[in-house]
């Protein structure tokens, strides 16, 4: 798949949570092949550190739960240190697994929203010092189109992926002054390996196929590709946005 070259992203460094498999492993191999610095975040240390090492110089993983806010900040602020100033946050963490009405706590409905909304509000607050020192920045959220179609049931994934999209738009509103701008990918269903093992299966492909306008399946190349983009200079002004990438599936 051709990769446009964005020459404002070559040296700049990006935080991606969540980085170390699916998309957000190719949002770091994106990134790193850009130039950029890149630092990976992910409960899974084997996989991030088998990432760092294939990548080799320029990317800086930190093995983190994104629950752990405290942790997340001091994971952050590592990464920082080790490869500078991050201008570029790539908010992609997150974890679908289904569930039904019946089987949701109150435990239960709060880890859901630990796990894919709250800790995308607090690594946005935790890049803001250096984000205002270099005079500006580009933070993109990962939403989900889960909440747009009628699927599985997984209300509390659904809820919170619905809840990034206001998120987006609030820090966008606070954060442009400071030339910091916001905005939320929306991915259809995007064929990682966790989606194949999973859920993936002949029946739900076809329909797959039936709905969507695009007659084959999304690959997380596809989202790296529009992450690229609006974390460079070529989208510097577009704020509060939110861009689906779902093959014409909604």
């Amino acid at each position: 798949m051709t990769q446009t070259i964005y020459g404002s992203l070559k040296g700049k460094t990006v935080l991606v949570t969540g980085g170390a498999s699916g998309i957000g492993e190719s949002i770091v191999e994106s990134f790193h092949a850009q130039g950029a610095k890149v630092g990976v975040l992910d409960y899974n240390a084997e996989a991030g550190q088998a990432l760092a090492k294939r990548l080799g110089e320029g990317v800086h993983f930190e093995h983190n739960d994104v629950r752990d806010i405290p942790a997340l900040q001091a994971a952050i602020r590592r990464v920082s240190e080790a490869l500078g100033p991050i201008t570029i946050l790539v908010n992609n963490a997150a974890r679908d697994d289904r569930h039904t009405i019946d089987q949701v706590t109150p435990d239960y409905w709060r880890e859901r929203f630990a796990t894919n909304l709250d800790h995308q509000f607090f690594a946005a607050q935790a890049v803001l010092p250096d984000m205002e020192r270099a005079g500006g920045g580009s933070i993109v959220n990962m939403g989900s189109t889960s909440y747009m179609v009628s699927d599985d049931s997984f209300a509390a994934y659904k809820t919170a992926k619905s809840a990034v999209v206001g998120l987006t738009r609030a820090l966008a509103r606070e954060l442009g002054p400071k030339n910091i701008r916001v905005n939320c990918i929306i991915p259809g269903w995007i064929m990682t390996q966790r989606q194949i093992d999973l859920w993936l299966n002949p029946d739900s492909e076809a329909e797959l196929m039936r709905r969507q306008c695009v007659k084959r399946r999304l690959v997380p190349q596809d989202v790296a590709n529009v992450v690229l983009f609006f974390g460079s200079e070529d989208s510097s002004a577009m704020s509060a946005q939110s861009y689906l990438v779902d093959g014409g599936w909604v």
